[in-house]
């Protein structure tokens, strides 16, 4: 069985062909700037073609979809004959609310269900929307699978995911703390339980440290998900790359009043000129940050032939800071904690971010192998633990495409 793993957001789809036979990637790439200008990049993985990566039309995601699938059946860079030979197509899809929970075969209920999540995920669940109506289009008969980034959350208990506001408000409006990149959490969570010699699971407390553009934690206990930083929304918790993260409500009153700010601009302002970006005043890339405060990017070493640039290094410290809280806290909840994990883009890549983190928890006895920690780009699992450490440390490469395969396979295959 080939599946076909769709993650769309507003501008952008990326997406991976699997054979689920062997879970192999057959390609793997990338649209971007879809509306405006477009680009795309298709690396063939299971034979010995040629990669392509050009400035390409898209002015929409139709057109990405069908980009798509050109590259992968075409003479020059496809790694199937026909389109026959997909089988089922998997779709990222943000927010399902507290009713879709599971991974589902998308029928028009599906979709009502999603649509109706829009308020609870405005940036994304549109874009999920029109890159699944756009493969059915694309590829009518096919089935297509919906795993819900909320999924893995749904085990939260509730004094952790019930805002303490009007009842009226949290039955009515299905307000709570629903928590994202759960496909993630799970991946990473499952293999830091088996490299704790438990694949079940049971009797561990595990901490998953997402760390992309969009950042979030989440405490695991005995496999199972019992608090997450992210909210409602994807705003909440952590400060990210462009996102605030939590800040104090009353701070929509303070803008309006003092700068005329309505509440979409500050929604604006705080999803997509805060965070990392806002601080610095130089960029969302970490790797940018890190550099002009004074760092090697590759070891997290103080690089002395440059100027710290103190704003750059401000924001640094609060997301190390604001992470090392969050990880407290939840080792309070949970009663201990085996294992932490660093993944996704800034966790796998930033040394410096990870020594960060785990040098304000050196006090209760977790510390890293500064040498070990001294890489980025490895798509291993590579233990960085101190010698000392009453917890393991470990970095894990995410892979949730892969989550949202076997998924997939397993609803199609029934």
């Amino acid at each position: 069985m080939n599946v076909l793993v769709i993650n769309a957001g507003s501008s952008s789809l990326k997406y991976q062909l699997f054979d689920m036979e062997t879970e192999e990637v057959l390609a793997k790439g990338n649209c971007d700037r879809i509306g405006t200008s477009g680009f795309m990049k298709h690396k063939p993985l299971s034979n010995n073609k040629p990669v392509f990566e050009s400035e390409i039309d898209l002015p929409s995601h139709k057109e990405a979809i069908a980009a798509v699938i050109e590259k992968l059946t075409c003479d020059e860079y496809g790694v199937i004959a026909s389109l026959a030979e997909i089988n089922a197509v998997g779709h990222r899809v943000v927010n399902g609310g507290s009713k879709l929970t599971e991974g589902v075969l998308i029928d028009q209920a599906v979709i009502d269900a999603i649509e109706k999540c829009i308020p609870l995920a405005p940036n994304h669940n549109p874009a999920n929307l029109t890159g699944i109506d756009a493969c059915r289009t694309a590829m009518p008969g096919v089935p297509n699978v919906a795993v819900f980034d909320t999924g893995f959350h749904s085990t939260i208990p509730d004094y952790a995911y019930t805002y303490a506001i009007p009842y009226k408000y949290l039955e009515e409006n299905d307000i709570r703390r629903y928590g994202f990149h759960g496909t993630s959490h799970s991946f990473v969570a499952k293999k830091a339980a088996e490299l704790l010699q438990k694949p079940d699971a049971k009797g561990t407390k595990i901490i998953t440290c997402h760390f992309g553009n969009g950042v979030s934690l989440a405490a695991i206990k005995d496999g199972e998900s019992i608090d997450t930083t992210m909210g409602l929304t994807p705003l909440e918790g952590m400060p990210m790359g462009t996102r605030s993260g939590s800040v104090d409500p009353a701070l929509f009153s303070v803008l309006a009043e003092q700068d005329g700010l309505s509440v979409k601009e500050t929604l604006d302002m705080l999803n997509n000129e805060s965070g990392v970006l806002g601080v610095s005043g130089l960029s969302n890339d970490f790797r940018d940050v890190e550099a002009k405060a004074g760092f090697d990017i590759n070891t997290g070493d103080r690089d002395e032939s440059v100027e710290i640039d103190k704003r750059s290094k401000l924001a640094l410290d609060i997301f190390c800071y604001q992470a090392a809280k969050y990880i407290g806290s939840y080792i309070a909840v949970m009663g201990g904690v085996d294992a932490i994990v660093f993944t996704a883009g800034v966790g796998e890549n930033s040394p410096y971010t990870r020594r960060g983190v785990c040098s304000f928890l050196n006090g209760i006895g977790i510390c890293i192998d500064e040498e070990a920690n001294k890489f980025r780009g490895r798509d291993y699992i590579t233990d960085i633990t101190g010698e000392d450490s009453i917890a393991k440390v470990f970095v894990i490469p995410t892979d949730e495409e892969l989550v949202i395969a076997r998924d997939t396979k397993k609803l199609v295959s029934g």
